[in-house]
């Protein structure tokens, strides 16, 4: 049973009661701090800790009034709170709780991100060393060139998706500050220690330096990460529908009992997850430029990055995770046909070991002009014609054979040894514990 593409966990932590959740949190932290402070009296922050609440509806109806979404929110926690509400949101402004609550739902979402990056690549690692040695084509513009192995494909894979959580964590980390200094961010109305009490108590830095908002770049830092990612993805799924291809099906997505390819051709076992994987890849990578363009804000801030980030940080977080888990399910199941890599491999008679036999003819002797011309002209002889062979070509070459026997040329056809040092690239890499 090929298990289904859920968005365990991710979705939830960026609803409106996530996002609202997270804005209490950094209201509370900064009271605890002014308290701690001594800017309000002591056991204010248990009394509102204890009452604060809030309701979406009711924010919503004081927003279409006021038309600010904070003051909205602040005035429903207030209705719940009473009188100590004085002290919530003391000399901060709106950017201090939207920016430091952001930043927490980003460090949230980090460990549920990276989990499903984390078992995509071990999912990667155990496909590649179970494929270790299933020789196949390589190709370059498409067209054969000599062969490879399936588990070496995939260990390129690997290597990629540990870059690219390198990227997300730096990413991740340029994100993981906070902000609490008023407006235009000199902490005219408040103190520093109050900013560095809050941040730490919700497990973030404080930024050195802000205006009235924390500055895009970091934001914009992670985006492109995420797009980098989505791209290394895309790359996967494109060479599994290639390889999928009805003319090389070296490689199949798992095809479900009682699933069905086309409503008019019964025949048909599509790549649909691979392609479903290409397409959310292209919104992944259209989030980042409005990303970057949110870190060019007017003086010390305007509120043009606030629209975008409304709709393209739960997006790409949500999508990234679903691409993820999605791609994981495809690389689980995934079938693969060791038989058509070898079909595919050997077609018009093993023209894919010509430069074996380009170097045999250099070694015994022959200038690396002549022996390519001689080479190429077999390997031409036998591409795309129908029963064309280039191995028996070379054997009845008159002038190869003036130089080779057929022993040695029958050697040149043997794929082994350009895969001699396939072992090397695997030590790099750890071994599994394979079922």
């Amino acid at each position: 049973m090929i298990e289904r593409y859920s968005l365990p966990a991710m979705s939830a932590l960026w609803t409106p009661e996530a996002k609202f959740d997270a804005w209490l949190l950094v209201e509370l932290a900064a009271l605890e701090a002014h308290e701690a402070l001594g800017n309000v009296p002591e056991g204010v922050t248990a009394e509102v800790r204890e009452k604060a609440q809030y309701n979406i509806a009711r924010i919503d109806e004081i927003e279409e009034e006021v038309r600010h979404d904070v003051i909205a929110f602040l005035t429903n926690v207030a209705e719940y709170v009473g009188e100590n509400s004085r002290f919530v949101h003391l000399g901060m402004t709106s950017s201090d709780l939207i920016d430091t609550a952001l930043n927490v739902q980003i460090q949230t979402a980090k460990p549920v991100l990276l989990e499903k990056l984390n078992a995509l690549k071990n999912t990667l690692l155990e496909r590649a060393w179970e494929q270790q040695y299933t020789v196949m084509v390589g190709r370059s513009h498409g067209i054969h060139g000599e062969p490879i192995t399936f588990g070496a494909k995939l260990l390129v894979w690997v290597d990629e998706l540990e870059r690219a959580a390198a990227r997300i964590e730096a990413g991740f980390e340029e994100c993981r500050v906070g902000m609490i200094s008023g407006a235009m961010g000199t902490y005219a109305h408040l103190s520093p220690q109050v900013e560095a009490l809050t941040c730490k108590a919700l497990g973030l830095d404080a930024v050195k330096a802000s205006t009235q908002v924390i500055q895009r770049d970091r934001l914009a830092s992670l985006m492109n990460a995420f797009a980098l990612l989505a791209s290394s993805l895309e790359k996967m799924a494109v060479e599994i529908r290639n390889l999928q291809r009805t003319d090389v099906l070296e490689v199949e997505e798992a095809f479900a009992k009682g699933q069905k390819g086309s409503s008019a051709m019964p025949h048909k076992r599509n790549p649909i997850s691979s392609e479903n994987i290409t397409g959310l890849a292209r919104l992944i990578r259209s989030y980042a430029l409005p990303c970057m363009e949110n870190v060019v804000l007017w003086h010390e801030r305007d509120i043009s990055h606030s629209s975008v980030e409304r709709i393209v940080v739960p997006d790409a977080f949500t999508l990234l995770h679903y691409m993820l888990n999605r791609f994981n399910t495809v690389m689980q199941h995934l079938v693969v046909f060791p038989q058509n890599m070898a079909r595919n491999m050997n077609i018009y008679g093993g023209v894919i070991f010509s430069q074996r036999v380009l170097l045999a003819l250099i070694d015994a002797g022959v200038s690396r002009e002549t022996a390519y011309r001689w080479v190429q002209r077999n390997a031409h002889a036998a591409w795309n014609v129908e029963g064309g062979h280039f191995r028996q070509n070379i054997l009845a070459d008159q002038d190869v054979l003036a130089v080779l026997s057929a022993e040695s040329i029958d050697a040149c056809f043997d794929p082994s040894p350009l895969l001699q040092h396939i072992d090397v690239m695997f030590a790099r890499f750890p071994k599994p514990m394979l079922v």
